[in-house]
């Protein structure tokens, strides 16, 4: 059972609150066609609470749904009686399919590019479907949830892999896919996992990728544990010991049989997807990613409109050098540009080091880790010349000699445009920035170029042309 609690300013969605309780609601559905009459007794204590908590919200704002132990219950219905005559939330049970639809478009809501195969694992299902550049299509449910697998019983690996096997041939082997995004709270475990076995540096499970070979590892290495040895692990959730082992299984057989070579873990999933389904068509068909640049930003500068003009202003130039990220190069820069007023509250001294640690760890969808950072080494560059970011070795971890370099160079023209119109953004359209063979040309419009291009500016233009190599010419 979770609530969450959202801000949506406009695609960007914002995540203000978050709680659960693991009620096991569909621990003796393969036994006894029931739910857990514990789980039913948390799960009211947990909705009564989430209730009390949204005391004054619109009924409208308000989405309230339950997925496969309730749909699949016999006494299911009694459970959605009992929790509107106790709550007052009228539960909205969807289907398999739309579940799996939902799952999907929150994928799409958290990285709209994606594409391949979705699987939303819960507590008693797995949810798959197909990606495609229209709308996920074709989902299923299967019965490979935990629950509905033993759990919490130990598990006997070759009895239950057999069991996994049986029920993904068929149906599921018409969503064999090389790349599968998947998302639900166990899975991210298993990659939180990943990430402390392999000494990876940027704990952030959104668009966290792993290789066929190295989720196999992982997934193999958690369904052998025992319960004790989980328990000696960290940054595994203590209310998954149980569990975990079952989720790690469907995932080595999924790899196996769906022929998978890549893994993305997908923090956004069935909840995100609902929130992307009910936003205007126009709001919706934006990109997360410099909406979320945008929002971060727009309360904190002086300039509401600062980021576009900065963008206006130097792609021109930037268009001309060859891209580090192939066809993403341009919505990375106009979301660099919407983050250039990030550091306008904080300490002059200290605005590079905390807008790098701020756009690294920011819950901005959109972005992979490369590209996350990529833009937070530009934010630092846009307010300090230091030659090296923060945390140099997380960097160069995740960016290669080049990617670093081209952000660098990012950070040095906007700290330029900043500095040229004082951060006004009606001044930009005066000057002009172009890439002219080997030479940098900054130039103003004619009876300008006293008021733009004075020792500040040449100051900051020199800085540029030394990140991109080449040679300056102001006029």
């Amino acid at each position: 059972m979770r609530l969450v609690i959202y801000r949506l300013e406009g695609r960007a969605i914002w995540t203000v609150f978050n709680e659960k309780a693991l009620a096991g609601l569909g621990r003796d559905l393969p036994a006894t066609g029931r739910l857990s009459p514990e789980g039913v007794e948390t799960a009211i204590v947990a909705l009564r609470r989430f209730r009390a908590a949204l005391s004054g919200w619109n009924r409208d704002d308000i989405f309230a749904v339950a997925t496969a132990a309730v749909r699949e219950a016999s006494d299911g219905s009694a459970f959605l009686a009992r929790v509107e005559a106790e709550t007052g939330l009228r539960l909205r049970v969807i289907s398999g399919s739309e579940e799996a639809r939902y799952a999907a478009l929150g994928v799409v809501a958290g990285q709209p590019d994606a594409a391949g195969v979705v699987g939303d694992l819960g507590g008693s299902s797995l949810e798959l479907v197909h990606l495609n550049t229209a709308a996920p299509r074709d989902g299923i449910t299967l019965p490979l949830g935990p629950f509905a697998l033993g759990a919490p019983r130990p598990l006997e690996v070759d009895k239950v892999r057999k069991i996994i096997d049986q029920r993904i041939d068929g149906a599921g082997l018409a969503f064999r896919s090389p790349e599968f995004h998947a998302v639900g709270g166990a899975w991210r475990n298993l990659a939180l996992l990943h990430m402390e076995m392999a000494d990876y540096p940027l704990r952030v499970a959104h668009q966290y990728e792993m290789h066929r070979s190295d989720a196999v590892d992982v997934a193999r290495f958690v369904a052998r544990q025992s319960k004790n040895s989980l328990e000696r692990m960290q940054g595994l959730s203590k209310k998954r010991f149980d569990t975990l082992p079952y989720s790690a299984l469907v995932l080595d057989a999924l790899i196996e049989r769906l022929g998978i070579e890549r893994i993305v873990i997908s923090a956004y999933g069935l909840r995100e997807g609902l929130l992307l389904e009910a936003m205007p068509p126009e709001e919706a068909a934006r990109d997360p990613l410099i909406e979320g640049c945008e929002a971060l930003t727009t309360v904190r500068g002086l300039s509401a409109d600062l980021g576009a003009a900065l963008h206006r202003w130097l792609q021109p130039a930037f268009s001309q050098l060859n891209p580090v990220f192939g066809a993403r190069d341009p919505t990375l820069i106009a979301a660099a540009c919407r983050l250039a007023d990030l550091g306008a509250r904080l300490h002059p001294d200290h605005r590079g080091e905390l807008a790098f640690e701020q756009v690294l760890r920011a819950p901005i969808a959109g972005m992979n880790h490369p590209e996350r950072a990529f833009l937070a080494s530009a934010a630092f560059a846009r307010h300090s010349s230091a030659p090296s970011t923060p945390d140099p070795q997380t960097v160069a971890k995740v960016l290669s000699s080049e990617r670093r370099q081209r952000a660098r160079a990012l950070g040095s023209a906007i700290r330029l445009g900043c500095d040229l119109s004082g951060r006004n953004a009606s001044l930009l359209p005066h000057s002009t920035l172009a890439i002219d063979g080997e030479r940098l040309v900054l130039s103003a419009q004619d009876g300008w170029g006293d008021m733009l291009l004075g020792e500040q500016t040449a100051k900051r233009a020199q800085a540029l042309a030394q990140a991109l190599r080449l040679k300056l010419q102001i006029s």
